[in-house]
């Protein structure tokens, strides 16, 4: 019987990054020059694995912040729309 073909997954790119805030209660950096690229991938769990690590590798900085930010929502915005 011959192989189902199958499709790859759609790529759901991810970008973590982070930094030292200016205020913990706010998303403003101190230092745009010094943000921490930490990488682009290509789904949300190895994305939050990533996000996870370097959060977690920071939690004595009370000003530094990860975040995730959905980049296949910002390359192709009508896929939330379907």
């Amino acid at each position: 019987m011959p192989e189902a073909s199958k499709q790859p997954a759609k790529q759901l790119l991810h970008l973590v990054f982070g930094g030292e805030l200016a205020h913990v209660a706010s998303s403003n950096f101190k230092d745009l020059d010094n943000l921490d690229i930490v990488g682009i991938f290509p789904n949300y769990a190895s994305a939050y694995s990533a996000w996870k690590a370097k959060a977690q590798g920071t939690v004595d900085n009370a000003e530094m912040r990860y975040f995730i930010v959905h980049l296949h929502r910002l390359l192709d915005p009508e896929t939330e729309a379907r």
